[in-house]
Parts: structure tokens; sequence; C-alpha cells
């Protein structure tokens, strides 16, 4: 039974990793950038969320929740079209990762600054402890939220893509951006809508791995590391592979503190560097 709540709690915690890569895999699947602010993007979040229910502790927690994704949805946009756009005009593709890698640094720094380096947390009182049994294994609210969450995200992002104008045109746009130009679309702000939903996610992320566990300014270079494996071992160029990727990190990671405490992230490692070896295109057909 011990084994079975590990595996189940394997697949919570990995819903939170499927929401921590999604919006780096919208970025490069569109643009074919790698985003490397990502991870500190979430952070932002997480402490401006802080930062509200300090100033209202009695605001309800969707409320804050909405006003955080709405500012990292700002930020992103903002981010998009005053910075990464410029980087993507030169012919080198490298110039964009290495100013979003610079962007991150300075984000970091000046959460650093702003904040300091002690852990914080999100505590949404009663929501944050609460816990359900299922089949005879507790378990927390929080982390079922999650992904619960992820799941519908998916959901809709992969609805928003595919049914919607809108998403027929970030398509188009992510195939042929010199063809799009022809039909009145303005690639640039196809992009800066894009990052700004890309952000929002990893708001949305960053705001229950606040609730759930600590964080510090450098919580970002963390996950971002995670966001990469999630992205690769879910299949670069798929949908829903991230979430899938998630999940198996997420098993792979709690079944190996199972079996050998001191491990860490050690088995996930080791599980995206096989996956790599043996198939690099990923669990998830990219035709997905």
């Amino acid at each position: 039974m011990a084994w079975i709540e590990t595996v189940v709690n394997g697949l919570l915690l990995g819903g939170l990793y499927g929401l921590i890569g999604i919006g780096l895999a919208l970025v490069f699947g569109v643009m074919r950038v790698v985003d490397g602010a990502q991870g500190e993007f979430m952070v932002m979040a997480a402490f401006f969320a802080v930062i509200v229910l300090a100033a209202a502790p009695d605001l309800h927690p969707l409320i804050i929740f909405g006003l955080a994704i709405l500012f990292s949805f700002c930020i992103g946009y903002v981010y998009q079209s005053w910075i990464v756009n410029r980087s993507m005009q030169s012919a080198d593709p490298l110039a964009p990762l290495l100013l979003t890698f610079g962007v991150s640094i300075i984000l970091r720094s000046v959460m650093v600054e702003v904040f300091g380096a002690d852990l914080r947390g999100l505590q949404l009182g009663s929501l944050s402890r609460a816990s359900i049994a299922i089949f005879n294994i507790n378990n927390g609210v929080m982390p079922l939220l999650t992904l619960a969450t992820s799941i519908v995200l998916f959901l809709l992002l992969q609805w928003m893509l595919k049914r919607t104008s809108f998403g027929r045109i970030i398509r188009a746009t992510a195939d042929r951006r010199d063809i799009v130009r022809l039909f009145g679309v303005r690639p640039d702000r196809v992009y800066a809508c894009v990052m700004a939903m890309s952000v929002a996610l990893s708001a949305i992320a960053g705001l229950f791995l606040a609730a759930r566990a600590s964080f510090t300014p450098f919580s970002g270079v963390e996950r971002l590391l995670i966001a990469f494996e999630v992205v690769v071992l879910g299949g670069i160029g798929s949908f829903w592979g991230p979430l899938i990727g998630g999940l198996a990190l997420g098993v792979t990671q709690l079944v190996g503190l199972k079996w050998d405490p001191n491990a860490g992230l050690l088995y996930c490692h080791l599980l995206f560097f096989i996956m790599i070896l043996i198939r690099p295109s990923g669990l998830v057909a990219s035709r997905s």
C-alpha cells in the first residue's frame, strides 16, 4: 500500500511538473525560442501573490490567483514586445537564448535585492492543509487541484489552438511567418500574445508551487531544469508531451526517494538521460 501511495503522490507531483513545462513548450513550439526566464516568471508570480495576500489577508484565493495571472500575462506581453522580438530579428539563433538567460539573471538578482533569500510560502489557510481520502489514501487538496488544473489547462489550450481562429493564426505563424504577413497578420503581435499566455501558464505553476512548498528567488533556476526535462522527455513538438513527461518525472522522483532517500532528483535525471539515448524523439510522437 505504501508503494501505491508513493505512485499516486508521484502522479500528483507530475501534474505540477507538467504545468511547469507547458509554458516553455508553447514558446518553443511557436517561436522556436528557448525562454531561459520562465523559472523567474514563476517565482515573480509567487512573490506577487504573497504581497497581495499580505496587503489583503481576507481576499479570496481565486482573486489572488487571478490578479497574479493577469499581472504575469501583462509582463509576458511587454517582455516579448519590447525585448525578445528585437533579438528574434537577428540571424543568430543563439541571440534569443542568450538574451532570455540574461533576463533571468537580472530578474533573479532584483528579487534577491527586494525580497532577500529567505524562504517564503503562500499560505491559503485551511485550503493549504485540507486533505481528502481516495481509496483509503489521504491526498492533499492542493496537489489534487494542481493535477486537475494541469489537465484542464492542457485541454483548454488544445481546444484554443485547434478550434479557434486565433489558434489557427498561431499555428500558421509557427509554420510560415512570411506567408501569414500576406494575410495581414503581424507575427510580432502573435508572438507577444503567445509569450503572454506562456508566462501566465508559468505563473499558475508558480502559484501552486508556492502554495505547496516554500520558495526563494533561486527556485526558478531549479524548476527551469525540470521544465527542460519535461519538454524533452515528453517530446519536442508534441502537445500532450509535457504532461506525460511531467507525470513520468514525478513518479520517478518519489519512487526513487522511497527506494533511496538520499537520491533527490538523481533518478529523474537518469530517466531523462536514458530516454535521450534510447528515444530522442520523446515519449509522445510530435504529431499529437
